[in-house]
């Protein structure tokens, strides 16, 4: 063992982790031309334009649209907007980067100083701290296959240039993190509220949001171990297993009497580890982009953009707790903006906040799952829905029969066609017609009436209850049921 090693062996090593973000903004348009941001399922390369590829006397004009989103998701992130704004011309030699520079805002970003709640690991609240969201563009993408099909077995590569100019925001957290566990919370919580604020619609599925993890370990005697930065992953899993192999990779090496390279490294999904891939760059040519002036954002206008935002997941949970919902249904119905709306619309058509929630959380979110679709495309409306929870709070309908008129409007029904389908009356049974019905079962089964003693009154009506519901549909309220069952039975 070296002396390095044996002077490590007692050590303790704290990871120290920051996170950079790439979510795609919700817009029509490209950052800096007219060209679709939509282009899903297109053709390569059918959604390009001289200015998004960089051609000799093209010029970018900024998209309005771009700085709004940006400044929704930076207000969502509780940071503060600052003007005037620069863009920058960050320097680079890539394929699928056409000019050869990125135009990004990077020194002076439109957003900074914002922060997001999440827990520790011991379940203590913690505060990571934002240190900025700033705009640029992104680049094309790289395709690469083991033949172009012109000459046998080589490998090819080629640029879609569709992606380049999509409009970006990058959001980098301070160092406060302190595990992989915590990451994972970060990135999801800010997911969260980056889809809440409609600046993005973050689909990681769409390649909507991207991770870079820069992970280091502070040592127990003061040292510290350079900064390795992972990049491009694009799940929570893969954010999670990288870097947790990154702080048992560089704790061995630390152990062992080894130095951490400052480098960029690349998770390798299939096997589960970091692969080096370069030295860590430093970008010395930036320059300001002379093609753009300086961005000045009112106060008005950050106002406006404000009062769009919605209330937050955080705090819509902790009304729905006050409803009487339990912290993890308030969290789940809160998770998805259109599901906290259809829950919503339901309470405030008159069902009750237990029974919606419950409905909400079982079926609604199934049907969701099931047919991919968000909560405002259910055929079943959050009104009709509380319509039906009232009957079956009344005891007109059991919740069996509610569910089957249920399954009737998700074909599309109307909620008095769902019922008139099922056979369900929306004024339940009358009186005159339950007796009837009683009357039936108790003739049907004279044996089990016969059999009716002290010790066994209780069990024989609760079966009879059963089979007078099944007759009615489960229309008939329970304990009516119960009431002319006995009033048959005291007759006799």
């Amino acid at each position: 063992m070296s002396d390095k090693a044996e002077k490590s062996k007692n050590l303790t090593f704290t990871p120290v982790i920051g996170i950079e973000i790439h979510i795609q903004l919700r817009t029509k348009s490209k950052i800096f031309c007219t060209c679709s941001a939509d282009y899903t399922n297109d053709e390569p390369n059918s959604h390009i334009c001289p200015v998004c590829m960089g051609l000799p006397g093209s010029l970018p004009v900024l998209n309005r649209a771009v700085v709004e989103q940006g400044m929704l998701a930076g207000l969502a992130l509780n940071c503060s907007i600052v003007s005037p704004t620069l863009f920058f011309r960050k320097s680079y030699y890539y394929p699928d980067l056409p000019k050869g520079f990125q135009i990004t805002q990077s020194d002076l970003p439109i957003a900074a100083g914002g922060w997001l709640d999440i827990s520790d690991d011991a379940g203590n609240p913690k505060r990571v701290r934002i240190n900025r969201l700033h705009l640029e563009e992104d680049v094309g993408k790289l395709h690469h296959s083991a033949s172009d099909g012109r000459l046998e077995g080589a490998e090819s590569s080629w640029v879609d240039y569709n992606r380049s100019g999509l409009p970006l925001a990058e959001i980098v957290s301070e160092p406060d993190i302190s595990s992989a566990r915590e990451a994972v919370e970060y990135v999801t919580t800010l997911r969260r509220r980056v889809r809440y604020s409609g600046a993005s619609d973050v689909d990681l599925e769409k390649g909507m949001m991207r991770f870079d993890a820069n992970v280091s370990m502070k040592c127990s005697d003061g040292r510290w171990g350079r900064k390795v930065e992972v990049k491009n992953m694009n799940s929570f899993h893969a954010l999670e297993r990288a870097i947790e192999f990154e702080i048992r990779r560089q704790t061995k090496l630390l152990e062992d009497g080894g130095e951490v390279l400052q480098e960029t490294r690349h998770w390798n999904d299939a096997k589960e580890i970091t692969r080096a891939s370069r030295v860590k760059e430093f970008y010395r040519k930036f320059i300001v982009e002379p093609d753009l002036p300086p961005m000045v954002v009112s106060p008005e206008w950050v106002e406006s953009v404000r009062e769009t935002l919605p209330e937050m997941p955080e705090k819509k949970a902790e009304r729905y707790v006050n409803l009487g919902l339990t912290p993890v249904d308030a969290a789940v119905l809160s998770d998805s903006l259109d599901v906290a709306e259809y829950f919503e619309a339901c309470v405030a058509a008159g069902a009750n906040p237990l029974r919606a929630g419950n409905w909400t959380r079982t079926e609604v979110l199934r049907v969701l799952g099931e047919r991919r679709i968000g909560a405002k495309d259910l055929p079943v409306r959050p009104e009709a829905l509380a319509k039906l929870i009232g009957l079956i709070d009344d005891g007109r309908l059991s919740t069996t029969l509610g569910k089957t008129i249920f399954e009737a409007m998700l074909q599309g029904l109307s909620f008095e066609d769902a019922m008139k389908k099922s056979g369900a009356v929306e004024g339940g049974v009358g009186a005159d017609a339950l007796a009837k019905v009683v009357r039936r079962v108790l003739e049907a089964n004279a044996d089990v009436v016969g059999e009716i003693r002290p010790d066994t009154r209780g069990k024989k009506i609760k079966f009879l209850q059963g089979l007078v519901m099944r007759e009615t549909k489960g229309q008939a309220r329970a304990d009516e049921v119960v009431a002319a069952i006995e009033a048959a039975l005291n007759s006799k």
